[in-house]
Formats: C-alpha cells, structure tokens, sequence
C-alpha cells in the first residue's frame, strides 16, 4: 500500500463559466456544479473529486509571478492513453505548451483559461528510468507527436482520462530551502532529484516525484487578499492518524489526513 497519496486540489476562479468548457469538453472531465459558486471535477461519475473551483469575482489574479501553483499532473495509466489524450485535444483545436520526454515519464503540457498549467503524462516502467545512484536522472527531451499518436489503435474510450489519478503537485515558491524542509518533514518525503538549477522534486515510495518545487522566474509573495490560482491541496498520508491542516512556507493551505 502507498504511504502517501495526493487526493485533490481547489483552485480559486473569478468566472466557473469561463472554466467549465474547458475541463469538461476539451478535457473531458465529469463536472458537478455546486450552489452556482463551486465546480467539482473528477474522472468519472463515481470518482470523487479531483479538482474544485471556488468562483469568487472579487479574486485577484496576479499581474507577475507568485508564489502557487506552477502545474498539477493526472497520470494516465499506458501510452495508448496518453494518445487519446493528445488526439482529442488536437481535435478539440485547444492549444499545447509542450510535449516532453522526461525518461520516467512522457507529458503533454497545457494552460487553462485561467491560466493554470496542467500537465497530462504517463509513467515509463520503473525498471526504464533513468538513475544516478538511487535518485532519478530525469530529463527533458522532445516528445514526437506522430510517434505517440501511432498508439492510438481500435476505438477511443469516451473520455481518455476515465482511468487518469492525481500524479504530482508542482509549486512555484519564493525559496527553496523552507519549501522543501516543510515538505520533507511534514509529509515525510526524500528528495529524489536536486540536480536541476532552481528546482527539487520529492516524493514517497521511491517515486520520482509527488511534490516538486522552483523559484523559476524568482515568484514574489503572495500579496493580501484571495488570489486566483491555487487555494490548497490534500494528501494522505499512512503514517499519521489525524487530520491536520498546514499552510506551507508560501501561504498554500494543505490538508493531511489518515489513509
């Protein structure tokens, strides 16, 4: 059993309006709209949710780089998949931000109308991925679209992202030292990489990353009041057996609760 698991994410919107279109035709996520104000979203009817929209028209959406959210990643469970992922978005005309081979992982990159990144990718078996010593080496390399899409073989699934789960958190933060102390000792992560400039991926159960962290483009604090973007995110965690809720060095609300 997995000690550690990342259960959802709520992010602050000024408009469910402008969002919903998004998440639930291009990507094809089941929506709950809730009292007009909240939006749930999930991989099928009977998942719980996997991301919820709080509408807020008063909401600041920062000019400049902030401390948040940089990208949250639903993991797909094969190649196939990750192709249908990839057609219907091409179908659907929605524009991309990268496609990129990590050596652990193929990910296809995108930004939602609020302008919160998302990342879409499977998972290369373990015994393919890249090490040095008992870290992960992983790296970033061009990922052909053609090639992927040559796995896409009989009918598509309705939704190619029926059998996705919540892969990895990556947060930009203000500094790295007090982000990833908080993030190794309250939630019991090991670094898995710190190789890259600006940048440690962690994680449990030799995984190659459940929480990563940057200070890429040097994101300032996060000003008063409700911003835009992420409000908090939940986890479970094996080796505790109460509920607790955090706020990180940054501000971000976290959740730890009993698997």
């Amino acid at each position: 059993m997995s000690s550690f698991i990342l259960r959802d994410v709520t992010l602050v919107t000024r408009s469910i309006a402008k969002v919903l279109p998004f998440y639930r035709d291009t990507l094809g996520l089941v929506a709950r709209e809730r009292d007009g104000k909240t939006l749930e979203l999930g991989f099928s009817d009977a998942a719980p949710p996997v991301i919820t929209f709080v509408e807020n028209a008063s909401a600041i959406a920062p000019a400049n780089r902030v401390a948040g959210l940089f990208h949250l990643a639903l993991l797909v469970p094969d190649r196939p998949a990750l192709a249908g992922v990839l057609a219907q978005l091409v179908e659907r005309r929605q524009p991309l931000e990268g496609l990129s081979d990590h050596g652990v992982s193929e990910a296809i990159y995108l930004s939602d109308p609020d302008g919160n990144g998302l990342e879409v990718y499977r998972d290369r078996p373990r015994e393919e991925w890249p090490m040095n010593g008992e870290r992960v080496a992983m790296v970033t390399r061009a990922l052909d679209p053609r090639g992927l899409l040559r796995e896409l073989a009989g009918p598509r699934p309705p939704s190619p992202l029926a059998r996705a789960a919540f892969g990895h958190l990556h947060l930009q933060v203000t500094s790295l030292a007090p982000a990833r102390k908080f993030y190794l000792e309250e939630m019991g992560l090991a670094v898995r990489q710190d190789d890259y400039p600006g940048a440690v991926f962690m994680a449990a159960d030799g995984y190659h990353h459940h929480i990563a962290i940057n200070t890429w483009g040097n994101p300032a604090k996060r000003p008063a009041g409700e911003l835009t973007g992420l409000r908090s995110f939940s986890a479970g965690m094996k080796a505790i057996s109460a509920a607790s809720e955090l706020a990180d060095p940054d501000g971000i609300q976290v959740t730890l609760a009993p698997l």
